[in-house]
Parts: C-alpha cells; sequence; structure tokens
C-alpha cells in the first residue's frame, strides 16, 4: 500500500497526469446520469476534481495550471472556428441587443459586489476575488491581484485568491441553475424551440453537417491561432488606470479564431467542413475537460480550508453575484427581445465568461445546433474585457 499511497501524494507527473484521467473519465460517467430529465453533464468532472482534491491528493500546481491554461486555450479555440463564418453575420441578428445586455449583466455585478461589501463591512479589495470567482473570470482575478501588489498589499492579493476559490465552484453550478430556471419561469418548451434562427441557416446547417470525408482535422491553422491568440493576448491595452487591460490567454485566442475562420471561408483557404469537423469538436471536448479537471485539482484544498476559517459567508455573497444578474438579464432577453433558448444559454455563459455553461448549453442542444457557441462567442470578447476592467476597478475605489 506505500506505494500507492505514495503515487496519491507525491506530486509528481504521473500523479498528476492520473488524477486528471480519474476526474475527466469519472466526470462524464457521472455527467451520464440525468434527474428528472437534467444533468450537468461534463460539469462533472470539475466536482470530482475538487473531491480528489479535498481528500488530499496532491498534484504539480504548476503543471496543473499549464494544462488547465492550454485546455482553455483549445476549447475557445475551437469555438471560434466553428462559430467565426457566421459570427459577423449574428451582429444583424441581435448581436448588438446581446452585447448591450452582457453589459448591463457586468455592471449589475459590479453594484452587486459594492453593496454587499458596504453593508457587510467587507474589504472591497478582497470582494473583488470574491466577484471574479462569481464571474469565473482568471484573467479578472490576475489583473486584480497585479493591481494590488503594485499598490504593496501581497496578503490581500492571497486574500483574493481565496475568495476566488471558494465562489467559483457554486458560480458553475449557478449559471447552469440559472439557464435550467429560465425554463419553467419562461414557459420554454424544448420540443418547440427551433434549433436555428431560420430556415436559411437551417439549409446551410446541414450543407456544413460533419460528413466522412471531414473527419480529418488540419493541425496548422489551429496552432497558429493559438500562437496568434497568445501574442493578442498579451498586449497591454492602456485604459488611463495604474494597469493595462489585456484580453488574455482565452479572450485572445478566441478573438483570432473568430476572425481567422471567417475570413479562411471567405477566402477560400479552409472549408466549412474542416472548421466544423469531428476533429474540431473533439478538440472542443478534449479542451474544456482538461481546463474543468486542472481547476478542480486546484481549488478542493484552498475550498475547504477557507470555508473552515470563516470564509463561508463568501460563498453566500458569491451565489448572491452570480445569479442575480444573469437572471434579470435572461429574462428581459426571453421575454422582451425574444431570444431564442439555446442562444440564450451560450449569451448567458459568455457573459460570464464560463466555459462549462457552454458545455451544458451544447448537451441541451439538440446534435448540430450551434446557437449556443454563436451566443457564447459574440458577447465573450467584450466581456472579457470588461471583467478584466471592472476587477481591477473594484481594487481602485475601494
Amino acid at each position: 500500500m506505500n506505494w500507492f499511497v505514495n503515487l496519491l501524494t507525491n506530486g509528481g507527473v504521473g500523479t498528476t497526469v492520473l488524477m486528471l484521467s480519474v476526474s475527466i473519465f469519472a466526470g462524464l460517467i457521472l455527467g451520464k446520469f440525468k434527474i428528472k430529465g437534467i444533468t450537468l453533464g461534463i460539469t462533472w468532472v470539475l466536482f470530482v476534481g475538487i473531491a480528489l482534491s479535498a481528500f488530499g491528493v496532491e498534484c504539480n500546481h504548476d503543471m496543473l495550471h499549464v494544462i488547465k491554461e492550454f485546455g482553455l486555450m483549445l476549447f475557445v479555440t475551437a469555438v471560434g472556428l466553428q462559430v467565426g463564418p457566421g459570427f459577423f453575420k449574428s451582429f444583424k441578428k441581435g448581436g448588438l441587443a446581446m452585447n448591450g445586455m452582457a453589459l448591463v449583466n457586468v455592471t449589475l455585478g459590479v453594484v452587486i459586489t459594492v453593496v454587499i461589501a458596504k453593508l457587510a463591512n467587507q474589504d472591497l479589495k478582497a470582494m473583488a476575488g470574491v466577484y471574479t470567482g462569481a464571474v469565473t473570470n482568471t484573467p479578472g482575478l490576475s489583473a486584480a491581484q497585479q493591481t494590488v501588489r503594485d499598490l504593496g498589499m501581497n496578503g490581500v492579493a492571497d486574500q483574493m485568491a481565496s475568495g476566488y476559490a471558494v465562489a467559483y465552484p457554486l458560480a458553475v453550478v449557478g449559471m447552469i441553475m440559472t439557464c435550467i430556471l429560465l425554463r419553467p419561469i419562461c414557459c420554454i418548451d424544448l420540443k418547440k424551440e427551433p434549433m436555428t434562427e431560420d430556415s436559411l441557416e437551417l439549409k446551410a446547417e446541414k450543407k456544413a453537417s460533419p460528413t466522412s470525408q471531414s473527419r480529418k482535422v488540419n493541425l496548422i491553422p489551429i496552432f497558429v491561432i493559438v500562437a496568434l491568440g497568445i501574442v493578442l493576448g498579451s498586449i497591454p491595452i492602456p485604459v488611463g488606470m495604474s494597469a493595462p487591460v489585456k484580453l488574455g490567454l482565452a479572450g485572445g485566442p478566441l478573438v483570432v479564431a473568430l476572425i481567422g475562420s471567417w475570413l479562411g471561408v471567405k477566402k477560400g483557404w479552409f472549408t466549412i467542413e474542416f472548421t466544423d469537423s469531428h476533429g474540431v469538436w473533439m478538440l472542443r471536448e478534449v479542451g474544456i475537460a482538461l481546463f474543468l479537471a486542472g481547476v478542480g485539482l486546484s481549488a478542493g484544498s484552498s475550498f475547504l480550508s477557507t470555508i473552515q476559517t470563516g470564509g463561508y459567508m463568501w460563498v453566500v455573497y458569491g451565489v448572491i453575484i452570480t445569479i442575480i444578474p444573469p437572471i434579470l438579464v435572461g429574462l428581459f432577453g426571453r421575454l422582451v427581445l425574444k431570444m431564442n433558448y439555446y442562444t440564450l444559454m451560450g449569451f448567458i455563459g459568455g457573459s460570464h465568461t464560463d466555459p462549462p455553461t457552454l458545455a451544458f448549453a451544447n448537451t441541451v442542444a439538440p446534435e448540430g445546433c450551434k446557437l449556443p457557441n454563436t451566443g457564447y462567442a459574440t458577447v465573450y470578447p467584450l466581456t472579457m474585457f470588461l471583467r478584466i476592467f471592472t476587477a481591477q476597478l473594484l481594487v481602485l475605489i475601494a
């Protein structure tokens, strides 16, 4: 038994890969079970990772960080490739309205965070960590931490990380529960919900659906997109504050993938069959699985320790910040703007930069339906910028 215990606790490469694999396959198996027709799907990978970490499994955190970020880059690149050819057309069909809704959603989250800090007598700088966890935005946390470090407050940076860790897991659940709650509130019948915006799109979907000839995927454009996306995401954007903002390792590849796939199909460099191939779909699923497993295995130990030392109220605050804005904005989108439910789920995920919500939406949507991806990608770039900016703003106004 000694060798087995050592395997689980030595924090080596083998242990890390083993735990990632266990988190993914166990989470995927659990995701197949449904309760009254509802399942969290691939999000179970996150919770299995948290459980393993909480039980004392030791992984190499530097390795986890690399795998988590790389998985997220693969995921957003695949999403960008899939929706890019029709992305700019989406602005003619409500894209501007969705980005306006995303702006309102972000603003509500910031206002609620400030109100909670005032009413509960919480340090707004520490609450910035809870805010980034509640909206599942890791780049925002990094930017806010860098801001407080620039101000010479390293201890506050650690508090922010703890607040992020306890708010993040339930934020993932909260986003998915928001999507589920909107069904009965808005009387949504999935059987009657269109899987496309109009009949012309339906014809295009049929023509673009993966065939046996499109199962091979050319890796060259994918990794060109990743490389260019990292460069773009690393460019500092001055906003007149103490620190610049960046698109980050997720926002950069997504923007490049959107533009690259749109331009590539338009110029004939590659076909829609490539952007919607089985290979790209597999890339997306592998990327999100690695990301969720990495987040879970990284967050489990700090989640429990923070709860035990009185951080449980941060969980409550995080749930409030997570759920209220998308419920209000989602109701407006469905009841006033008459948004398609599948698009709305993607919007909710994109307006919180939350890949697990998009993964859940794709399990709910009919096979071949791209509306969740379109809703997600339409608001993700602006939302990423706003989340990074507002996380730093909370620190600076504290």
